[in-house]
């Protein structure tokens, strides 16, 4: 409830912050199965990577959402504003994304002491991350166009207008 409250003032919008929020299951998911590929269980180790993959998967929706705001705040139609935010925005997701990515593969393949702990978390944020990077740069333009639709509300970036209007 915090974070929809801190991303519906953060964008002035009830509905946006849907978006961000439904990035996270496909993050969620991809860091179960691969948990459940390579046959470990969902331990404290795993719950600590679900908790990492939660901020990480959601930074990469803000990154879409946010610029697509700024792109409808210019003039251009929603599906116009997401695609054209996914393509800017793609460069930097995929470097942080990846960057973690390969950081965390010293984890997945560890050895010596302590290793099921840290097989455990870089299982879980290597197969979230890898989910989250690809499915959500489809699936966050995607949702932002249907939610966009459905509720096309005001853009609250307009040149010259305050986002509340003034008392006469």
């Amino acid at each position: 409830m915090f974070v929809y409250l801190t991303l519906a003032a953060q964008y002035e919008s009830f509905v946006l912050p849907f978006i961000v929020l439904l990035a996270v299951p496909v993050a969620l998911l991809g860091a179960i199965g691969a948990q459940y590929l390579r046959g470990l269980q969902n331990d404290v180790y795993c719950q600590i990577g679900l908790v990492m993959l939660i901020g990480l998967s959601s930074k990469n929706a803000i990154l879409i959402v946010e610029f697509a705001e700024q792109l409808r705040a210019q003039g251009k139609s929603i599906a116009d504003a997401a695609v054209e935010a996914a393509k800017i925005r793609l460069r930097p997701i995929l470097m942080t994304s990846f960057a973690f990515i390969l950081g965390v593969v010293p984890l997945v393949l560890a050895t010596g002491a302590g290793k099921a702990g840290r097989i455990s978390v870089g299982t879980t944020v290597f197969g979230g991350m890898i989910a989250a990077t690809t499915l959500n740069l489809l699936f966050i333009p995607l949702l932002y166009v249907t939610v966009r639709g459905i509720v096309p509300g005001s853009s609250r970036l307009r040149a010259g207008q305050p986002s509340v209007a003034p008392h006469s």
